[in-house]
């Protein structure tokens, strides 16, 4: 709390000589190395006092807890890069396609590996991960891929009245789900007796006020530390002619790091259902709010967004999808299905420098 104060801090009274001198290679790296560091330790705090709420009140309750706190970081971060400069009408769009790669592939991946390869075959309830990728797969093919088809607007854009039924279809899916999450069929996502007081995270000793109170001022700093880690992303990708999507690669990585923690723990420990709930609930979740926020700020701010995938992400994006149905498909998960996540993770990352 305190680094992430002072940081905030020192920008505010001396931003302009801190951003005033990106041009120096050494300057810039060691300027990024330190507000991408403050920010990923801030996020690591909200990660940490969710999952301190998530013990108290159980499953499904405690991932829907972690999954809002990370989205809505993830909401705070695009935000403010998105109004910080020039316009990037793409950098919704690469921070969403960003997030699902990497946590249905990368994230995924790593977690099936690293469970399967400790416990041989891990047990899931079917019918949770069924209810997510029902949710997942229509939301994300009509927010990613279909603006790429539509001939209303030019190019990989929607229309008023298009984006404005995409917001309202994606809060409203999201909501549907979220009642039957926490309601009507909750037994869905849980696997049995959830593990007691040997499982709980160090520091649990506090109260529930304590933990949301903690998990709300750690969010504080971020907002302000996003807007200003904007220079010195922009400043990096123009001095390496790196692709603009690496922008949203690098907010995506920040809000995705601790949940990837998260997953890798739980299924390492044999609790996969835990892990598949906040895999599966952070990429439903990040469509859910995000796009419908993007949708408003872009309409309030009058800068245009570009939603629609294209060139090799056409592939690359429905194969991700497929292949998430199949590895979700028989309640049990083991090293293979681990492997091929990790695969076409690495095909992402290689198309985002040779696409």
């Amino acid at each position: 709390m305190a680094a992430s104060l002072m940081s905030g801090l020192l920008i505010l009274c001396f931003g302009e000589a801190i951003m005033g001198r990106l041009a120096n290679p050494v300057w810039l790296t060691l300027i990024l190395v330190w507000l991408f560091g403050v920010l990923l330790g801030s996020i690591l705090a909200v990660v940490r006092h969710a999952e301190h709420l998530a013990v108290r009140m159980g499953e499904p309750y405690g991932t829907l807890i972690l999954t809002l706190a990370v989205t809505s970081v993830e909401v705070i971060s695009i935000s403010a890069v998105m109004l910080h400069g020039e316009n990037n009408p793409t950098l919704a769009r690469d921070t969403l396609l960003a997030v699902v790669m990497i946590i249905l592939n990368g994230m995924v991946g790593l977690s099936l590996l690293v469970g399967g390869w400790r416990h041989r075959e891990q047990h899931y309830n079917f019918q949770g991960a069924n209810a997510y990728l029902s949710v997942i797969i229509p939301l994300t093919v009509l927010t990613l891929m279909l603006p790429t088809f539509t001939v209303t607007t030019p190019g990989p854009t929607l229309s008023t009245l298009q984006q404005t039924f995409l917001a309202v279809m994606t809060v409203g899916l999201y909501g549907t789900f979220l009642g039957i999450q926490t309601g009507r069929h909750r037994e869905y996502f849980t696997l049995g007796k959830e593990p007691e007081e040997h499982e709980l995270p160090a520091g649990t000793s506090r109260s529930v006020v304590a933990h949301t109170a903690l998990l709300a001022g750690y969010m504080v700093p971020v907002v302000y530390l996003a807007k200003q880690l904007a220079r010195p992303i922009d400043q990096l990708i123009e001095e390496m002619h790196a692709p603009v999507a690496l922008g949203g690669v690098m907010i995506a990585a920040l809000v995705a790091t601790p949940e990837a923690i998260s997953a890798v723990r739980a299924a390492r420990a044999n609790r996969l259902q835990r892990s598949v709930n906040i895999f599966l609930g952070s990429v439903l979740a990040t469509i859910g709010l995000t796009v419908p926020s993007m949708l408003v700020i872009s309409h309030l701010t009058g800068r245009t967004i570009i939603l629609g995938v294209q060139n090799a992400y056409e592939v690359l994006l429905p194969l991700t999808l497929v292949v998430s149905v199949v590895t979700f498909a028989s309640g049990r998960t083991n090293v293979l299905q681990g492997a091929v996540h990790l695969i076409l993770f690495a095909a992402y990352v290689m198309l985002i420098f040779q696409g």
